[in-house]
């Protein structure tokens, strides 16, 4: 049995969407074991309306939930909130094997350092969101909004956490990492990213393809995309504004005309099918990596099936034994002494 963990009262749409996420995601995966944090009260609400397997779900009951405006360094101390119970439990009971929420994500980031706690030799945990791309397939961004300053071995031990996360979540046998950057060449960039550059040249581990531009994310052009959270933020956040401007467009002109309308019936298969590819909730939330145990981060406005998605990503996860692979590579890749080597240089 997979014992997970759901921040219940996580969200814009919490309870309503958590509790519907979960009872679809029981549904799906008979090996699941779901933990609901949260006010039992409101949660036994929305259980009330749906069937499911009552011996695979249970409720502790939090009477504080953390607001998106909270201060985070000071919401973590708040023990019988939703999110920080969630992580005390995570931490403490080795049978649960991961966290889902779609709560706070200062509150995230800062809980999952302070109380569960880093990889070894992992400075800091990165956000990493899988981005469908043209090939059918997902590219990982790694970092997207957990670290706005980095340094070069941050950079480089997310691209190592990148490459693991490919090979067990999604089973990419040797990941093609790129470093975003503002052109392609060698040269390009500023002092940090022509030093990360460097660094990557010589990590053991992975395969660097050099640097990649924001278009190549979605391009397909290689498997990982390392970034600092600052540049990797402004690109998710510009890829899902341009996603969802060609589908306003794409509406508008289709409602324009009797002859557009007309084209559409023959068309709407096919741009079902497009939608379908191109829909970052089938992944679910961001993986918070470099954890000790997996935490997934929805986005505060999910709705209940990328709730589902989010719990399957996290099952997929701990399954795939992704944080003895980060722990290999890291050992592998010995980047304290490629980082005093190139210092001695």
């Amino acid at each position: 049995m997979i014992k997970i963990i759901l921040d219940a009262m996580g969200g814009d749409n919490a309870p309503y969407a958590t509790v519907a996420g979960a009872v679809t995601a029981l549904g799906r995966d008979k090996e699941l074991y779901l933990v609901l944090t949260g006010r039992r009260g409101e949660i036994e609400a929305e259980l009330a309306k749906y069937k499911y397997d009552k011996t695979r779900l249970e409720i502790v009951d939090c009477p504080d939930v953390i607001g998106m405006n909270d201060v985070p360094t000071e919401a973590v101390k708040r023990r019988q909130s939703s999110l920080v119970a969630g992580y005390w439990m995570l931490k403490k009971e080795d049978d649960i094997c991961a966290l889902v929420t779609a709560g706070s994500t200062g509150a995230a980031i800062v809980g999952g350092q302070l109380i569960l706690g880093r990889i070894r030799g992992i400075k800091r945990p990165a956000l990493c969101p899988a981005i469908p791309n043209s090939r059918g397939g997902v590219t990982l961004l790694v970092d997207c909004g957990a670290n706005a300053e980095c340094k070069s071995i941050m950079l480089c031990q997310f691209a190592l956490l990148g490459t693991a996360y490919a090979k067990s979540g999604f089973g990419i046998k040797n990941p093609k990492v790129g470093l975003l950057n503002n052109g392609t060449e060698e040269h390009k960039g500023d002092p940090l990213r022509q030093e990360t550059y460097k660094l990557l040249s010589e990590t053991k581990g992975i395969d660097f393809i050099g640097n990649i531009e924001g278009r190549d994310i979605m391009l397909g052009e290689c498997d990982v995309a390392v970034a600092d959270g600052f540049s990797g933020n402004v690109a998710l956040k510009s890829m899902e504004g341009c996603g969802k401007l060609v589908l306003g467009v794409l509406k508008s002109e289709i409602k324009s005309s009797l002859s557009a309308k007309i084209g559409y019936l023959f068309m709407r298969k096919a741009l079902k099918r497009m939608r379908v590819k191109l829909d970052f909730d089938k992944y679910g939330g961001a993986l918070l990596l470099g954890l000790k145990k997996p935490v997934v981060k929805s986005h505060g406005s999910s709705k209940p099936e990328s709730i589902a998605n989010s719990i399957a990503n996290a099952s997929a996860i701990y399954r795939g034994n992704l944080i003895p692979s980060v722990e290999k590579l890291l050992e592998g890749a010995d980047l304290d002494s490629l980082e005093a080597n190139r210092n001695d240089d």
